[in-house]
């Protein structure tokens, strides 16, 4: 009978030190990069679509986010278009979950809320370029025409920021009456007048400036001054006042 060799005993751990190790995800190495650059050298150091992975890592921790940044991107245009688009229409580009669209929209109150923070306590005449960044960050980007009206006091403190309407991509209907009897409510001595071109051209209309003349007429007899009309577009702004138009 021939006799069987015993093999001999396995070392402890040998077989695991010969398994090859699990190789973490590509995508890791370039979440750290980019972290790194953002503490380094600061959100202008980023594109936009790298600025927008920055803010999608925490909504997408286990996949590669880069070509969800850049179809967003595509879609919209920039990351200001990008947190301002409607829930609905980012649901549209594939990989936003409810849970991404949340967290975006997110970025977009916060943004709006260190805009109005900067002009709270501060008399608005005095503080144009902060009240055009407010502006900017509120209403510039929108999908939609929205007219707001800011009611100030005596020393152009903001006593509040109402939007007036809604409406749809070229018209909002305001109602000069309505203006005046929230301006009156509110014991407001002066007014500023803002809507968005989603058009992106901030040039005002004929309608824009005919509607802003009638406010003008209602309110000049209560003594309530309208100090601008600013119109916001994603391409600037324009002024009435400042074009001499009221």
């Amino acid at each position: 009978m021939a006799r069987r060799t015993a093999e001999p005993p396995a070392l402890p751990g040998l077989a695991e030190a010969a398994a090859p190790a699990e190789e973490a995800p590509h995508y890791h190495g370039h979440r750290e990069r980019l972290r790194t650059r953002f503490a380094e050298a600061g959100a202008e150091a980023l594109a936009d679509y790298e600025l927008l992975e920055l803010a999608l890592f925490r909504s997408i921790p286990r996949r590669d986010v880069k070509p969800l940044a850049k179809a967003l991107i595509r879609r919209f245009g920039s990351f200001a278009e990008v947190v301002s688009a409607e829930p609905a229409r980012l649901a549209e580009v594939e990989g936003v979950s409810a849970g991404v669209a949340a967290d975006l929209k997110l970025i977009e109150a916060a943004g709006r809320r260190l805009a109005r923070g900067a002009i709270a306590a501060r008399p608005l005449l005095s503080s144009w370029s902060a009240l055009l960044e407010y502006l900017r960050a509120t209403m510039a980007f929108s999908g939609r025409e929205e007219f707001r009206v800011l009611f100030l006091d005596r020393r152009n403190h903001l006593i509040a920021d109402e939007v007036q309407g809604r409406g749809t991509v070229d018209h909002t209907p305001v109602y000069p009456r309505e203006v005046a009897r929230r301006a009156l409510e509110l014991s407001a001595t002066a007014i500023i007048l803002a809507h968005n071109h989603p058009s992106g051209d901030p040039t005002p209309s004929g309608a824009d400036i005919r509607m802003t003349r009638e406010i003008v007429t209602v309110l000049d007899p209560l003594g309530i001054v309208v100090h601008d009309h600013v119109i916001l577009g994603r391409d600037g702004h324009a002024s009435l006042k400042g074009l001499k138009l009221i």
